[in-house]
């Protein structure tokens, strides 16, 4: 007999019919109700089972984490909470679990415990809930572009430039720590090693999604980027996923609309599409926050700020006209924002969250940075003291999208890589793309993680993410 999945078996019109179900104990209560779970629904599946048509010593090993294959009838449930339930006629133990020893327990554990415990929190209901939601969201992704006629590009993980100038890369080398080849000056001597040159793990796919866009018009990147950054807090990881599309012939505006069109077409996508995780996700926070001070609370639940999202068409403005605003809140001539409000400095998550939350009740778009803290390959204004720069900033986060329109001007580019101390001999090829059929191009990066953390609502990015990546951190 074929495997029912639980979440088919609970769409089912129950007849009595003979079915096969296979998953993990969640509990066995009174030794009379076995709750199931496949992974294929945050729902459960309830299994009665009459005790005296069993083994008592198979009903001894069948204990919360044991995996069991049950044949039985499917029925009309005659509890609340579920339409349906098997009657158990055969029950198989697939895989023993020691009651004294598995460390997931029916009972409330913390995150910290659960990061701990990476290999099994997936079993869990808030965190099967957030990978299936982050499956789905990587879907969306690709289904989003290749609708729109983009194509999907590979970026090298291994690369030996560094596009954002942070330096913050991890090292990649074949070369024995203690018997690296030396220079005369003592340096190590790249040109020995594997690819005969000093290289790292990439920290963005964008100068080879460039190089694409301007030979296939529109292109995407999706894959794993690195960060060698020493920072624990709960918005990093060391190893992370980034979605980045490129067009050409694009300019800042188009690519302001490109941004705002896909993530209301992510967040549609889990609201149409997994509702029964949202909710789950959504009661959790609210169950959390119940007992905290209002100022501590969340502006709004889970499925209220998808839908303040999704539902507003975002503000858009410079960022000078965002120095403004702050500088005339009622925050800023209180003192009560932590970091300075200047020309010239770089906006801050509280910054960003009162412009969204308090000033326009609505996601907002910030473009036109000052150039002394943005990168190289971002379009001069006419100003020639701001770049063409975005950022979409949403509700409770701040900052999920960066983007810009790049700089196609050769002579443009030259100077800012000369200003910043970017090597033009280490990008010759990228310089080239300036050189041989140059065009106007716009691009943006979205943190996949950050995104995640958005639509589930979970507060640590380390919760987003199947094994994460953070320092001192590389189990599993």
């Amino acid at each position: 007999m074929n495997r029912s999945e639980i979440n088919s078996l609970l769409a089912t019109a129950p007849d009595s019919q003979t079915v096969l179900v296979k998953g993990w104990v969640r509990t066995f209560r009174a030794k009379r109700f076995i709750i199931l779970n496949d992974g294929s629904s945050i729902n459960n599946l309830q299994v009665v089972v009459d005790f005296d048509n069993f083994d008592e010593n198979l009903l001894k090993q069948i204990n919360t984490g044991a995996c069991v294959a049950v044949t039985g009838t499917l029925e009309a449930s005659q509890g609340s909470g579920q339409a349906v339930e098997v009657h158990a006629t055969e029950i198989e133990l697939l895989g023993a679990s020691d009651p004294g020893v598995y460390k997931l327990q029916p009972k409330k554990h913390s995150m910290e415990f659960l990061r701990e415990q990476a290999h099994f929190r997936m079993r869990t209901n808030t965190f099967s809930a957030v990978f299936r939601i982050r499956h789905a969201i990587a879907f969306a992704i690709h289904k989003y572009f290749n609708d729109r006629g983009y194509y999907y590009l590979h970026a090298p993980i291994i690369t030996g430039s560094d596009a954002e100038g942070a330096g913050e890369m991890f090292r990649v080398t074949a070369l024995e720590a203690n018997k690296a080849p030396l220079n005369e000056d003592g340096s190590i001597n790249w040109k020995e090693d594997f690819f005969g040159k000093q290289t790292n793990l990439t920290v963005s796919g964008q100068l080879q999604a460039e190089a694409g866009a301007l030979s296939m018009g529109k292109v995407y990147t999706f894959g794993p980027t690195f960060r060698a950054e020493n920072s624990n807090t709960a918005r990093h990881l060391a190893e992370f996923w980034m979605i980045e599309p490129e067009v050409a012939f694009y300019e800042i505006q188009e690519n302001m609309d490109l941004a705002e069109d896909f993530c209301k077409y992510l967040i549609n996508y889990v609201l149409d599409n997994y509702p029964d995780d949202l909710a789950l996700l959504d009661e959790r926070i609210a169950k959390e926050e119940r007992n905290m001070p209002a100022d501590k609370r969340r502006p709004m639940g889970l499925i209220e700020t998808l839908r303040f999202v999704v539902d507003n068409e975002f503000e858009r403005i410079t960022y000078t006209e965002a120095i403004n605003i702050l500088r005339n809140s009622k925050p800023y001539k209180k003192g009560r924002f932590e970091y300075p409000v200047e020309w010239g400095k770089d906006l801050q998550s509280e910054h960003e969250r009162y412009l969204v939350e308090k000033k326009f009740k609505k996601p907002v778009i910030v473009r036109d940075y000052p150039k002394g803290f943005k990168a190289f390959y971002m379009r001069m204004n006419e100003d020639n003291e701001t770049v063409a720069a975005m950022d979409v900033l949403f509700p409770g986060i701040g900052e999920v999208i960066g983007g810009s329109q790049r700089e196609e001007r050769l002579d443009q580019l030259l100077k800012r890589m000369k200003e910043m101390d970017v090597h033009e001999e280490e990008l010759w090829w990228y310089l080239e793309l300036r050189k041989f059929g140059s065009a106007p191009h716009a691009g943006f990066g979205l943190g996949f993680e950050r995104m995640v953390l958005f639509i589930t609502g979970m507060s640590n990015i380390r919760d987003v993410i199947p094994f994460p990546r953070t320092p001192k951190t590389a189990e599993f």
